[in-house]
């Protein structure tokens, strides 16, 4: 761990809240992680300044905002933990303004409230409002990319604070240049909003069944939020403090987008241990064809709720692509188990899952 008491005066005058040997586990939606130093900043101009300061101590930093997103070592962090905790919201006529530590799931009950629409297909996502970007959360046919306006920036390199245009941020599926970079740390976000109080298209298969709408339709954003979020919990994608279930990263991989040039084969591989009648669910990708994680983990052999009763680390009974605390796992547990998945599904189709959650301290 990183002694700074000559700093904790200094952070403390600009605000920070700072506590010793915090467990991190406290901190992440995963609930494992070991010990750290954490300076809270619950405004922007002490998240601003505290980051500074480590910087300039040479003093290795973490981020943390809502932890959704997070598998932290059971060592902890030997550093200062810096948790974002700065969480305004303002909406106005087509916007909304967001802190970078708002929660993000209140920030869209709040435009869905106000009348607004846009943002109801990515209801229930743990996490806050200033990760959304940084990954690109996408859930029901949305991706926070087709909404952004604009991102607000500090810039670690020359403490310069500006707006970033969408462009600029090297969006792709599940990722963008902000994710696995330390070089800029996000204090706002704004996004556009549609007036009329519809929701975004409906592109998505099974929330469109919902609303018997065509593809691209639209509905009462009220009522697709409500609906998502009924969707979700019944996955265990909505945080509840008495669900195992919901004790995860949600979901642990991503879908992998296979190239054309690689597609047949996987078909083939598929057909081979499933049976050529069998229905593969696939989607559209950027260069090729993403396949479904989730069917692909089934199928390897791990079903849900994987690998029985007394595991610490399990697999949701509700979906196969959450990998999830039961109450005593440990971040070596869940690197297991993630492991022992991972290399199933490559055996067996030879497709390569990658995890979605940021890792600090473990390896997969």
């Amino acid at each position: 761990m990183v002694a700074f008491d000559d700093l904790r005066d200094r952070l403390t005058a600009h605000g920070a809240r700072v506590r010793a040997d915090l467990p991190l586990a406290e901190l992440t939606t995963l609930r494992v992680g070991g010990p750290a130093t954490v300076a809270e900043c619950a405004s922007t101009d002490a998240l601003v300044a505290t980051v500074r300061e480590l910087d300039e101590a040479r003093i290795p930093v973490l981020l943390i905002a809502g932890g959704s997103n997070l598998l932290i070592s059971d060592a902890g962090f030997d550093g200062v933990v810096v948790r974002i905790a700065n969480s305004g919201v303002e909406i106005g006529d087509g916007v909304v303004l967001a802190e970078a530590g708002a929660n993000w799931d209140a920030v869209v009950a709040a435009t869905v409230e106000a009348g607004f629409g846009g943002l109801e297909c990515l209801s229930g996502i743990p996490g806050s409002a200033g990760a959304t970007p940084v990954q690109n959360v996408g859930a029901y046919g949305v991706e926070v990319a087709s909404l952004l306006r604009r991102v607000r920036l500090l810039d670690r390199a020359t403490g310069e604070i500006r707006w970033v245009e969408p462009a600029e941020l090297g969006f792709g599926y599940r990722t963008s240049v902000l994710k696995h970079s330390a070089a800029a740390v996000v204090l706002a976000v704004e996004f556009a909003l549609r007036t009329d109080g519809s929701s975004a298209p409906l592109r998505y298969g099974e929330l469109a069944r919902a609303f018997d709408a065509q593809d691209g339709e639209s509905r009462p954003a009220a009522a697709v939020r409500a609906e998502v979020l009924r969707l979700r919990a019944g996955k265990g994608m909505v945080l509840d403090s008495g669900d195992h279930d919901t004790w995860s990263a949600g979901s642990f991989f991503t879908n992998p987008v296979i190239p054309d040039s690689e597609v047949a084969a996987v078909r083939e591989a598929i057909a081979t241990f499933a049976g050529p009648e069998v229905a593969v669910p696939t989607y559209p990708g950027d260069g090729g064809v993403k396949f479904s994680a989730g069917w692909l983990i089934e199928r390897a052999g791990f079903a849900k709720g994987f690998p029985g009763d007394g595991a610490p680390a399990r697999l949701s009974t509700k979906h196969t692509l959450a990998l999830t605390n039961r109450g005593a796992a440990t971040a070596n547990d869940l690197v297991t188990l993630a492991r022992e998945v991972r290399d199933g599904v490559a055996e067996r189709f030879g497709v390569h899952l990658e995890p979605e959650p940021v890792t600090v301290g473990v390896s997969l």
